[in-house]
């Protein structure tokens, strides 16, 4: 189960100046809600419109073909993921939380040459598969990286070099679908409908994580529980309750939403959920076309160790944030601390578990907080496996779609990103792109 504890945000709790009548604003927010809702469920079924990924998790085929390719390659010791924002955090967080490791992930999401050059130097070229990962296939990092690895394959393996290499890419369009055929590389499809930050649970995750013994049917089946919970009237509907707590204390002042996880191997769902909150709701104009420059700004924290870095921030610093606790209920395994003869100051840990301690923070944390009149919730797991990890990536998915509704803006689109790109590919003397080098020579750029 996935469920949500509110009582941290209600004005019972943190009082009425900073607390909520859910019931109240449930009741009047009903009928926005219910639109959002429509609209989302409605435009999912457009094939011209980006919300493939509601529908991703009923694929079952495409797990079963990164599966498939998984087992049909067993000499696979390390693969190397070429992908950077969408293409790689998803995968990345998924994989601290539940990979075997008995293949190992490597993720090049940056060009700094030393990693790249200390990654090479630990791999064996023979037992490395190199999955690129583009929808383009122009995304300069990842294809720069590309081109590095390539050229270490070939110059380790010869013509063997494409056994190694395998492509995500859209389906027809772009410079990697031709490329992939005209060397005969092993290729995915991301769907066309599906934006990058919304695509973990398409090939761009499920291949890499088939490599890394991830369950993908139990990821794919708790997607679904999200989607059935997104389904349902607004009183049981869990991502609109969420996006809606969101919207109000966003409204309220508070435009700072800080998701803090209480497991070190969920340590990076936080970072996935930063790209995309941000990318999706940070928005100069809203759908109508009208200057809104909206968005709450998502922080990321990882309990218990940032108990001891942020937390003070957030008790006594200014009221402008929201916090999101995500717990277990329960732990995969666990250890009894021992009592130590000498250290009897510390009899209050003898006989008790680490889980239990782990508990223990993540409840003391919320309550204080909430004893010094801020916001915050707490998403529950029953325990970290694909299927509450699912649950909890796709209901963050609609969390945000719906949120975005609220706020009046396109959630799947990412204007502010693409000048950033054209002044990279300016810099780089990419063809097309002169006169946007002479502009940023002028301004002293170069």
């Amino acid at each position: 189960m996935l469920t949500v504890d509110f009582a941290n945000v209600t004005e019972a709790r943190i009082g009425p100046d900073q607390g909520l009548d859910l019931e109240r604003e449930l009741r009047a927010h009903t009928p926005p809600l219910e639109q959002a809702l429509e609209a989302l469920w409605a435009r999912h079924r457009d094939p011209d419109m980006p919300l493939g990924w509601i529908a991703v998790p009923e694929d079952t085929e495409t797990a079963r073909a990164a599966l498939r390719y998984r087992e049909a390659n067993p000499w696979v010791t390390d693969v190397v993921v070429l992908g950077i924002g969408g293409s790689a955090l998803g995968a990345q967080a998924v994989h601290a939380a539940l990979g075997d490791r008995r293949v190992a992930l490597h993720f090049v999401d940056n060009v700094e040459p030393e990693p790249v050059l200390h990654l090479l130097g630990s791999l064996n070229p023979r037992t490395t598969l190199v999955n690129v990962i583009s929808k383009s296939g122009t995304t300069a990092e990842t294809m720069a990286a590309f081109l590095v690895f390539r050229k270490w394959l070939e110059d380790a393996l010869g013509a063997e070099w494409r056994r190694h290499v395998a492509v995500t890419t859209d389906p027809k369009k772009g410079v990697l679908r031709p490329y992939a055929a005209r060397h005969g590389l092993t290729a995915f499809s991301i769907p066309p409908t599906v934006g990058g930050r919304f695509s973990v649970l398409t090939p761009v995750g499920l291949v890499p994580l088939a490599f890394a013994g991830v369950d993908l049917e139990g990821l794919l089946a708790g997607a679904r529980k999200a989607n059935e919970t997104a389904a349902a009237p607004v009183a049981e509907n869990l991502p609109a309750q969420t996006a809606l707590v969101q919207y109000l204390y966003y409204r309220r002042g508070k435009p700072i939403s800080v998701l803090m996880p209480y497991s070190t191997r969920m340590r990076l769902v936080p970072d996935w959920f930063v790209q995309l909150h941000a990318e999706s709701l940070g928005k100069a104009e809203s759908k109508t076309g009208s200057r809104v420059h909206v968005g709450p700004t998502p922080l990321k924290a990882v309990g218990t160790t940032d108990q001891h870095a942020q937390v003070q921030l957030y008790r006594e610093g200014p009221f402008d944030k929201l916090v999101v606790f995500v717990r277990l209920e329960r732990p995969t395994t666990d250890l009894e601390l021992p009592a130590v003869e000498g250290l009897e100051a510390l009899d209050y840990l003898f006989g008790k578990r680490l889980f239990e301690l782990l508990t223990a923070e993540a409840k003391a944390t919320a309550h204080a907080l909430a004893k010094a009149r801020r916001p915050n919730y707490t998403i529950q797991l029953e325990q970290l496996d694909a299927y509450h990890l699912g649950w909890l990536l796709q209901h963050l998915m609609w969390q945000t779609a719906i949120l975005g509704e609220l706020l009046g803006v396109n959630a799947f689109d990412q204007p502010g990103v693409e000048l950033g790109k054209q002044y990279t590919y300016a810099l780089m003397g990419r063809a097309g792109f002169e006169a946007l080098a002479e502009e940023l020579k002028a301004e002293g750029v170069v």
